[in-house]
């Protein structure tokens, strides 16, 4: 539109001087014809009605004939007077001057100088310019806001796809668009996430294949160490640091096996079939600080203002999302655990665990990774790891929300 406006400024102003020199030219043909001389004589007859503003008539020599010379152009019309071909000149920025040489038809000879201002003609040109502009800023307005409207029209299947692709790779996976083969752009777009997502499915499956092998390997001898402790703790020539030694080979053991058993069970749960499930908060809540071992010193205080609240997945899995955080602050705390539920929640279900404990100094997404252990603990660092991972599983989550004065962990799950 910049480009379009230029140009038409452009030819509007040759345009509008050849108008100008136009007028001008029939201004001087109209005097010099009407102007006339005897036969034989070089004086010079002009008829008053032709001598409009700035039309002056000079003859051969210079000397003024006619009209009146506006006072501002004088020596300009001097400098025309006795010329002997047609010349235009501009004078400022305001006037054109046309000087025309003639002859009459007695044979006398005279110049015809005429002027006109240019400002009548400035300012149409200026108010053309105005109109291009406007009409050019309307235009391009116009145009953009089409364009944008037949993108998004032309680029809604496109998003359309994402987002149906992106909930099926979070929600179900045996789900395709299947559109056939690639007949346009959009076809070939829902063939390519068709690909992807037969690829994130499969290595999902490697995924739970190969923890249920390793998982299947471990539990044997896991429980062959264990047995075999738990049988030599029944003797009773044990010294009292055998004794300790054994027990704490047991409890490894007890603690690894449920780390597999929760493998197991991730490894296992399909994913339809944990959405379609339901436990009790209450039943899972009191099963993990049952299940959790906790000292004489520490008192784990149970606050459910909701306690016909059910979740939306399998109780033994909801228990292995939430264990391994009492467990932790079980673990660490100096004399009180507490478990609250809030009475108002906006999506599914939050349990906040809080322990009194000296509270987190580690980066809070770092105590969440597999092997990592904090505070001499003799744990595997399988445990906030794999509840999180449980959690994250059902469209819920684990995350460390205050590092202390109370430490606080937020266990989401989803509720019906």
């Amino acid at each position: 539109m910049v480009v379009l406006t230029v140009v038409v400024q452009l030819i509007l102003a040759a345009q509008t001087s050849r108008d100008v020199d136009r007028v001008l030219e029939d201004r001087a043909d109209a005097v010099a014809g009407s102007t006339t001389s005897e036969p034989d004589q070089e004086a010079l007859s002009v008829p008053q009605a032709d001598l409009d503003r700035g039309v002056v008539v000079y003859a051969a020599d210079g000397t003024l004939v006619a009209g009146i010379v506006p006072t501002e152009l004088a020596d300009t019309y001097a400098g025309l007077s006795d010329t002997t071909s047609t010349q235009l000149r501009n004078v400022g920025d305001d006037r054109r001057v046309l000087a025309l040489p003639f002859a009459t038809a007695g044979g006398a000879r005279g110049v015809v100088i005429v002027d006109e201002l240019l400002q009548p003609y400035e300012d149409a040109e200026f108010y053309a310019l105005l109109v291009s502009l406007i009409t050019g800023a309307f235009a391009t307005g116009a145009a953009a806001a089409l364009a944008a409207w037949v993108t998004k029209r032309a680029l809604q299947p496109v998003a359309v796809l994402a987002s149906t692709a992106s909930d099926w790779s979070e929600h179900d996976l045996t789900r395709r668009f299947a559109l056939g083969p690639p007949r346009n752009e959009l076809t070939a777009l829902a063939g390519t996430l068709d690909t992807l997502l037969d690829k994130v499915s499969a290595a999902i499956r490697s995924e739970q294949r190969l923890t249920s092998e390793l998982a299947h390997e471990l539990r044997t001898p896991l429980t062959t160490i264990q047995g075999t402790a738990d049988l030599a703790l029944m003797g009773h020539e044990l010294s009292t640091s055998a004794r300790e030694d054994l027990e704490e080979i047991s409890a490894a053991a007890h603690r690894m096996t449920g780390t597999i058993a929760t493998l197991l069970e991730l490894a296992r749960s399909d994913r339809t079939l944990a959405e379609s499930a339901m436990s009790s908060l209450v039943d899972v809540v009191n099963e993990t600080v049952r299940a959790t071992p906790t000292p004489t010193t520490v008192t784990v205080t149970v606050d459910v203002d909701l306690p016909d609240l059910r979740l939306g997945l399998p109780h033994a899995l909801a228990v292995r999302a939430l264990a391994p955080v009492v467990a932790n602050a079980v673990r660490f705390a100096t004399s009180s655990v507490r478990i609250v539920v809030p009475s108002s929640m906006t999506t599914g279900v939050e349990l906040t665990v809080e322990d009194d404990g000296p509270g987190v100094q580690a980066d809070p997404e770092r105590i969440f990774e597999a092997g990592t252990t904090s505070g001499g603990g003799s744990g595997a660092g399988l445990g906030l790891a794999l509840a999180r991972r449980i959690a994250r599983s059902c469209d819920g989550d684990v995350e460390l929300t205050q590092r202390q004065g109370p430490t606080r962990f937020t266990v989401r799950l989803p509720g019906v």
